[in-house]
């Protein structure tokens, strides 16, 4: 698939020098139609900033900009990358600001310029600090108006988990509560150069417009005591929080012979209620 008049990524990578560093959890995607359905995932991006993390080669960058957005900010740690980044943007006037430093302790929010989304393939070592950031984010609704990211099969299952799903956990009652979550499709190992050791998967989330008055931490205190000892009753794991259990209980219509696996997010956010009171 030709997407633009730049090289193929493999002649970009060859030319730079880029092979991947296991320890900046680097797996470069080449498909360039694996790319433009990210792009296409993430829905219109006419009109929109684009916040990538990752870019490496470029592969998606480049197809963030075909698909029309208005500007992508890049944020890449490898300087190695840097150069070919540097001929994209010339390709694309105006349109690509390549930001070289650590994602972990970039200001998001403060690289927004009007409607917002934030696409990318994470790098592995750090795509669920870098997920439960954005998604941790007060005031709420955040400033992006989605989130379309590659992770592990593994960690995409828990994003999307459900009461009663084996993969459902402290994860799943976060992306719950402040998002509705997708798996929009899966990658194969063999996308990527070099090969993970696992499946990945694109995973599609918009937030929701919350009422309430639940806070972060409390609500992350509690999943913390639920789901730290997930094979006992709640009328036992809940102890560690030093609120009352059974006031917790009745906040959340709840008998306590029941295991956290199998608590709807309301459970656990009435439950933080009475922490915050």
């Amino acid at each position: 698939m030709q997407i633009d008049d730049l090289p193929p990524l493999r002649e970009v990578i060859a030319r730079h020098g880029l092979s991947a560093k296991k320890q900046l959890g680097q797996n470069f995607l080449l498909d360039l139609n694996l790319t433009a359905r990210i792009a296409r995932t993430a829905g219109s991006l006419e009109g929109f900033t684009v916040i990538e993390v990752g870019p490496g080669p470029g592969g998606l960058t480049r197809a963030l900009l075909a698909a029309g957005a208005k500007k992508v900010v890049a944020i890449e740690r490898d300087e190695r990358a840097l150069p070919a980044l540097a001929e994209i943007a010339a390709a694309y006037p105006g349109r690509l600001e390549v930001i070289s430093g650590d994602a972990l302790e970039a200001d998001y929010a403060a690289l927004a310029d009007g409607p917002t989304r934030i696409v990318a393939n994470l790098p592995y070592n750090i795509a669920t600090p870098l997920l439960i950031g954005w998604l941790t984010l007060d005031p709420w609704p955040p400033f992006f108006e989605s989130l379309t990211l590659m992770f592990q099969r593994e960690v995409a299952e828990r994003i999307v988990a459900k009461p009663g799903d084996d993969a459902y956990g402290r994860l799943g009652v976060l992306c719950g509560w402040r998002t509705e979550a997708r798996i929009a499709f899966n990658v194969a190992r063999t996308a990527f150069i070099p090969p993970p050791s696992v499946t990945s998967s694109v995973v599609h989330l918009v937030p929701k417009a919350i009422a309430g008055d639940a806070r972060v931490r409390d609500l992350e205190a509690i999943t913390k005591a639920a789901f730290g000892q997930r094979r006992k009753m709640v009328r036992q794991s809940l102890k560690s929080t030093g609120v009352p259990v059974e006031t917790l209980l009745a906040a959340a219509s709840l008998r306590g012979d029941e295991r956290a696996e199998q608590l709807p997010v309301e459970a656990f956010l009435a439950m933080a209620k009475v922490l915050r009171g």
